[in-house]
C-alpha cells in the first residue's frame, strides 16, 4: 500500500483495499513498526518544557501550524466543520476530545481547526521517528506515551496540568491505529482506559467524527467533521463506572455520525471475506 501518496493523489481503484484479520492491524506502518522495534523516549524527556524560550518557540510554531492547517483542511480536503457551537458549554474549562483515526495529516490539523484552541495530542513514541515532522510533533502539542513507570507518571502529571490548571484540550484517538479513509468506527483496543483523564479531573469530553464524501472532481474524497458533546462524568458513579460510561457515549456518538459517510474511497474487508 502507498503511504504518503495515499493522501496526496488519486490511486488506482484496485489498490484501494486492505484485507485485515483484526481491527488492530495497521494498513500503514513505520519502519520501526515493520521491524517490531520498540521506540524509547530520549533520556530525561520533558513532557512540559522548562525552558521559557522553548515554550515561546512552541507557541509560535503551533500558531504557524494552525494557519497552515486552515488552508490544508478547508482547501486541500474541502473540509466542512459542524457542531462547533457546542463548545460554548466548555468555554472556561479544559476538556478531552476523542476522534476516529482516518488520516495522519488531517488528524494533526483537524482538531485544532475544529476547537479553535491550543491542543495537546496523545501519540505513540514511534511517531517521533516520522521523517520530517516527527521531531516537531512535541513542539506543536504531541504528548508521547511513557515507555516505563517513571515516564508514565510524568506523562500523567503533564496531562493533568494541561487539562486542569492550563485549561487546554487533550486529543485522543481511541481506535489507536490509522485506517485511511475508514467509514466504520472500530472498537477501542484499550477499552475505557483513555477516559481516565476526564474522569479524574472531572472534565467533559467531546467527540470528533470525520466522514468522507465524493468531490465534484477527482477520486479523492472530501471531508465533513462533526463535533458532539459535551458528555460529563457522573458524580454519583465510581471512577471505573464513569470510564465505562464515557467510553460508551463516545463510541455511540462516533457511530451515529459515521452513518453520514456517503463515499467509500478506500475499502476494508476481513480476510475471510476476500
Amino acid at each position: 500500500m502507498a503511504k504518503a501518496s495515499l493522501f496526496q493523489k488519486d490511486i488506482p481503484k484496485e489498490e484501494r483495499i486492505f484485507y485485515y484479520e483484526n481491527e488492530t492491524d495497521d494498513p500503514i506502518k513505520t519502519k520501526e513498526q515493520e521491524r517490531k522495534e520498540k521506540v524509547l523516549l530520549p533520556e530525561g524527556y520533558e513532557f512540559i518544557p522548562k525552558n521559557p524560550l522553548v515554550r515561546i518557540y512552541s507557541a509560535i510554531l503551533f500558531r504557524a501550524f494552525w494557519v497552515f492547517g486552515q488552508w490544508y483542511e478547508r482547501c486541500y480536503w474541502q473540509t466542512k466543520f459542524y457542531g462547533q457551537e457546542k463548545l460554548k458549554k466548555a468555554k472556561k474549562t479544559g476538556f478531552v476530545l476523542y476522534a476516529n483515526h482516518t488520516n495522519p495529516f488531517h488528524d494533526v490539523f483537524g482538531p485544532a481547526i475544529l476547537v479553535k484552541r491550543r491542543i495537546f495530542t496523545v501519540i505513540s513514541p514511534v511517531n517521533l521517528k516520522l521523517p520530517g515532522i516527527g521531531k516537531y510533533l512535541p513542539m506543536i502539542g504531541g504528548i508521547p506515551l511513557g515507555t516505563n513507570e517513571a515516564e508514565k507518571k510524568a506523562m500523567n502529571e503533564a496531562v493533568d496540568k494541561r487539562l486542569k490548571k492550563q485549561k487546554k484540550v487533550l486529543v485522543i484517538y481511541p481506535e489507536a491505529h490509522v485506517w485511511p479513509y475508514a467509514t466504520k468506527i472500530r472498537k477501542f483496543p484499550a477499552g475505557d482506559k483513555s477516559f481516565k483523564y476526564a474522569v479524574r479531573n472531572n472534565l467533559p469530553i467531546f467527540t470528533m467524527t470525520t466522514t468522507f464524501h465524493k468531490r465534484k472532481k477527482g477520486e479523492l474524497p472530501r471531508m465533513d467533521v462533526y463535533l458532539d458533546g459535551p458528555f460529563y462524568p457522573d458524580a454519583k458513579k465510581t471512577e471505573a463506572e464513569n470510564r465505562a460510561k464515557l467510553a460508551k457515549e463516545a463510541y455511540d456518538s462516533m457511530v451515529k455520525y459515521s452513518k453520514r459517510n456517503s463515499y467509500e474511497y478506500f475499502r476494508y474487508r476481513r480476510k475471510s471475506a476476500k
